[in-house]
């Protein structure tokens, strides 16, 4: 299972002066506990659908042809794609490049590096606020700010800096 989820949770038209208007669609994706979004147009959608058949064996794509304006139909094509992404990634063990372009995901790893070498990834079990013999008491007019950088950055990084 891949550490990816994704949701296409709304749309929008535009209408520019340039061309006849067009529907947006915003996807929300989570990768390793990060959240970002991207919008795409159908046309987007129907040219990696026609990239991936060059690699995979991908669901079917909602239909090229509906009336743009319609809410009902639009909600369903919105559907369909969500359907459609979550499919391409729930079929395939290795997500093709082409697929994690579109997305704009980088560095995603195929298998966890804990995975691959069959060991098991260090856990912390206990974390102490301060360590006593790491830093200088809290009363220390002069306390050292590069060491306590550097632990709470190493150890902390959740953390707000106090």
């Amino acid at each position: 299972m891949h550490p990816i989820r994704l949701s296409i949770p709304s749309f929008r038209s535009e209408n520019s002066s340039m061309e006849k208007g067009f529907t947006v669609f915003k996807i929300d994706i989570l990768v390793n506990g990060r959240l970002h979004s991207v919008e795409k147009r159908y046309s987007e959608f129907h040219n990696l659908h026609k990239m991936l058949k060059k690699s995979i064996k991908p669901p079917e794509i909602p239909s090229k042809h509906v009336r743009n304006w319609v809410p009902k139909v639009l909600e369903q094509r919105r559907q369909g794609l969500e359907l459609y992404l979550q499919t391409v990634i729930m079929e395939n063990e290795v997500l093709p490049k082409i697929f994690l372009d579109f997305l704009n995901i980088r560095h995603f790893p195929s298998v966890p590096k804990t995975e691959s070498c069959g060991k098991l990834s260090h856990q912390p079990v206990m974390v102490y606020l301060r360590d006593p013999y790491l830093l200088p008491s809290a009363h220390d007019t002069f306390s050292n700010v590069v060491i306590e950088g550097v632990v709470h950055g190493v150890f902390y990084p959740d953390l707000q800096p106090r």
